[in-house]
C-alpha cells in the first residue's frame, strides 16, 4: 500500500462444471463496470452463469476490502477471464451399437478488481 503501483485484487474459481463458451457470455457484460453495477447486472442476469461469476466477483472484492485494505466502492471490474478446464469424456449409445461423445466442460474464472484512478 505504501508504492504508487496499481493494486490489482484478483479471485479465481477453478473446475466449475459449465461451459467456458457460456460463461464468456456472462464475464463480458461485467468487464471495466463498477463493482455495484457489475453485481446489479450479475443478479438480474437469466444466465446460468451468472451465479458462479457472481461468486468470484464477491471473492476479489473481499480479498481487496480484508487483505489490501481498499474501499469497495472505489473498485472496478479490470480483467475478467475464462479459461477452459480439463473436460469429462461420457460416450452416449447410439443406433446400430455406435457411440456419440458427449463433452463436459469446465470452466476456470478470474476476476480482477482494482481502485479507480479519478482523473
Amino acid at each position: 500500500m505504501a508504492n504508487n503501483t496499481t493494486t490489482e485484487v484478483r479471485a479465481t474459481a477453478k473446475y466449475v462444471r459449465m461451459a467456458p463458451r457460456k460463461t464468456r457470455m456472462v464475464v463480458d457484460m461485467i468487464r471495466n463496470l463498477p463493482v455495484a453495477k457489475a453485481l446489479e447486472v450479475l443478479q438480474f442476469s437469466t444466465r446460468a452463469a451468472a451465479e458462479p461469476v457472481n461468486k468470484v466477483l464477491r471473492s476479489a472484492i473481499a480479498n481487496a476490502v480484508n487483505n489490501n485494505g481498499l474501499r469497495a466502492d472505489d473498485l472496478y471490474v479490470k480483467l475478467a477471464y475464462v479459461d477452459e478446464g480439463p473436460t469429462l469424456k461420457r460416450i452416449r449409445p447410439r443406433a446400430k451399437g455406435s457411440a456419440s461423445r458427449i463433452n463436459k466442460r469446465m470452466s476456470h474464472i478470474t476476476v480482477v478488481v482494482a481502485p479507480r484512478k479519478e482523473a
